[in-house]
C-alpha cells in the first residue's frame, strides 16, 4: 500500500538541529482519523511530551470531521504516541538534558495507519539559522553558475 505523506512541520528542520528520528504510532478517535486522511491536521504548533513512562502529542490540531456530529473530537487535546518501552525511556533520557526537545516532524499512512515522525532536537540559535540560510543561498548561485 506504501506512504501517504499528510502533514509536514517545515519550521522544524528551521527552528532545531534534528538528531534521532523515531516512528511513532497515534491513539485516535473515529473521527480523527477521519479527519486526518481528509488532510485536516496542522503540526505548526505541535510539540511531544515525554514522561518517564508515556509520550504525548500536544497542540497538534485536527480539524473536526464534518459528518461526525455529536460525536466530534476535541480539536486540540493531547493524544497518546504508541512507543516501545525501550524507545520512550531513551527520549525520556535525553529530554532532560538542557536544551534537548523531541517536536513532531509528519504525520503520514503507513498501510492504512497514521504514524508520527518524531525526532530528537536541539534549538538553533539567530546565527545558526543565518549561517544555513548563506549556505543554502551559496549552493543556488554555485548550482546557476553550473549551468551557464
Amino acid at each position: 500500500m506504501g506512504i501517504k505523506n499528510l502533514a509536514t512541520n517545515r519550521k522544524a528542520s528551521h527552528e532545531y538541529f534534528l538528531f534521532e528520528r523515531f516512528e511513532a504510532g497515534l491513539v485516535l478517535q473515529g473521527s480523527e482519523i477521519k479527519s486526518i486522511r481528509a488532510g485536516q491536521i496542522s503540526l505548526s504548533e505541535a510539540f511531544i511530551r515525554v514522561d518517564s513512562h508515556e509520550a504525548w502529542l500536544m497542540d497538534a490540531h485536527i480539524a473536526p470531521y464534518e459528518q461526525a456530529n455529536r460525536f466530534n473530537h476535541d480539536p486540540k487535546r493531547p493524544r497518546r504516541l504508541l512507543l516501545h518501552r525501550k524507545e520512550i525511556r531513551e527520549l525520556w533520557d535525553t529530554v532532560r538534558q538542557k536544551g534537548v526537545t523531541v517536536v513532531p516532524i509528519r504525520v503520514y499512512l503507513k498501510n492504512g495507519r497514521a504514524k508520527l515522525e518524531i525526532a530528537v532536537a536541539k534549538g538553533k540559535k539567530l546565527h545558526d539559522k543565518r549561517e544555513a540560510i548563506a549556505r543554502r543561498d551559496a549552493e543556488r548561485e554555485m548550482d546557476r553558475e553550473t549551468k551557464r
